[in-house]
Order: C-alpha cells, then structure tokens, then sequence
C-alpha cells in the first residue's frame, strides 16, 4: 500500500502521510471541546426546558385527550350498533312488504 491512485496519479508515502496528518488536523479544528459542550445548553435554553410542573399540566391534558377519544370511539361503536340493527330492520320490513304485495296480487285475481 504505498500509493493511492488519484485521477491516475501516483502518491508517495511522504505526500499521503502528510495527506493524513492534514486530514486528522482539520478533523481536531471542526471537533467540539468539553467546554463547548458544557456550554451548549444557554440561559435561554434552559428558560424554555419544561419544568414538572408543566410536564404535569400535559399529563393531564394528555389524560383529558385519551377520556375524550374513548368516548368518541364508543359512541361511534354505538352509530354503528345503530345503523346495522336499522338496516337489518329495513331489510326485514321490505321482506314483509314484498310477502304483503304478493299476498294483495293473489286476493286480487281470486276474487278479480
């Protein structure tokens, strides 16, 4: 391994190991320091971090949401209990209606 093929260009072992020295010196300057990291989290930052207090309010709200979506979900459950028995009804009545039409039709050319 001692060269690299760059657009057919032959690399000596002087000019990759300052390739990587290069490489590993703009990798230190872009790095992050303990410092920098420690500091990362600002006043402000930390005014708008949420307190238990507010974690608590949303829990709540949270808990409202989920009462409110049961509710919803059993009513609707309910609609459609509802709506199925009605259709059941309606195709029954039309049943009953249909034997009463024919019913009618015969008494009508017995006695016609």
């Amino acid at each position: 391994m001692n060269r690299i093929i760059k657009k057919n260009k032959k690399v000596t072992i002087d000019k990759l190991a300052t390739m990587v020295a290069n490489g590993f010196e703009s990798l230190e300057v872009r790095m992050a320091t303990k410092d920098d990291i420690k500091n990362m989290a600002t006043k402000d930052d930390i005014k708008n971090m949420a307190t238990k207090g507010d974690l608590k309010i949303q829990n709540d709200v949270l808990q409202i949401i989920l009462k409110e979506i049961k509710a919803i979900h059993e009513d609707s459950k309910s609609f459609r209990d509802n709506i199925s028995t009605l259709f059941t009804d309606h195709v029954s009545y039309d049943r009953r209606i249909e034997n009463l039409t024919i019913r009618v039709e015969r008494l009508e050319i017995k006695n016609g």
